[in-house]
């Protein structure tokens, strides 16, 4: 099994591991963060109806466009998607780290959301 397969079943089960314990509801749901080598999405997700409500990655041209270190768009992203989601009148969230360890880039994203008001 090559060192990459083994990583990402490792991370797969740290992901069910918090997803046991986290679920989202219309009144405060779900912020799911996915980690790339290159990017980071964030998605604020009803797990009571099963959709997205609102959704962010630092692929888009706004983020693009502004430039800096990978951790620096991931705070841009926290605060777009906290922006979003204050638009839509959700103040509150559950935070979904999706398996990743709380520092750098997912850290850096949930701070930007703190920051833009999000409450979790």
């Amino acid at each position: 099994m090559s060192k990459t397969a083994k990583s990402v079943l490792r991370r797969n089960k740290l992901r069910a591991r918090v997803r046991r314990n986290v679920s989202g509801t219309a009144q405060k749901p779900r912020l799911c963060v996915f980690r790339s080598n290159k990017d980071i999405y964030a998605q604020i997700i009803d797990d009571t109806t099963g959709s997205t409500i609102c959704a962010a990655s630092s692929r888009q041209s706004d983020i693009v466009a502004q430039g800096g270190t990978k951790t620096e768009k991931a705070a841009l992203v926290g605060k777009t998607i906290a922006t979003k989601a204050k638009e839509l009148g959700l103040d509150a969230i559950v935070f979904d780290r999706g398996g990743y360890l709380y520092h750098g880039r997912i850290k850096s994203l949930a701070d930007g959301a703190r920051e833009a008001g999000l409450k979790f």
